[in-house]
């Protein structure tokens, strides 16, 4: 994902809520990659985010180079899919990661012509599947 000037804030690091905003980008573009055998993206079937968790881990700061950012599924349902993501930079000679954001979306399929939520197709459950993996580790939880 790439960095805008305008996503800093005065403390010089991305803002909480920019970070939300490049989340979007990579969510959409990742909608763009889950399409499969031609049919419809999510975003056309009709989709909306029904709730996000971000835990932040170390600042992000405006560089040039675009920052790297996983995306998986974490978990399917009826109608609904969550998604888990991480912002991250690797050192080339060490290997180390930054982690700077660990978050999670819950999306829920919803039908645009009557305004309701809508069950996942199989074939949208099928490619879904296809990308899922771990919950998001997060620091911390409290139950």
């Amino acid at each position: 994902m790439t960095v805008r000037w305008s996503d800093m804030d005065a403390f010089g690091h991305v803002n909480n809520v920019q970070v939300l905003r490049l989340l979007e980008e990579v969510r959409v573009h990742a909608f763009e990659d889950l399409r499969d055998g031609g049919g419809p993206s999510l975003l056309e079937s009709g989709v909306v985010v029904a709730r996000h968790e971000v835990e932040y881990l170390a600042p992000l700061v405006w560089r040039l180079a675009p920052v790297p950012a996983d995306l998986w599924i974490t978990s399917v349902g009826g109608a609904s899919f969550e998604i888990g993501y991480e912002v991250y930079d690797e050192d080339a000679d060490s290997g180390a990661r930054t982690v700077y954001v660990r978050a999670a979306t819950t999306c829920v399929a919803y039908d645009l012509t009557s305004g309701a939520t809508r069950r996942l197709s199989a074939h949208e459950r099928e490619v879904l599947e296809g990308w899922l993996d771990e919950p998001v580790p997060f620091r911390r939880r409290s139950r």
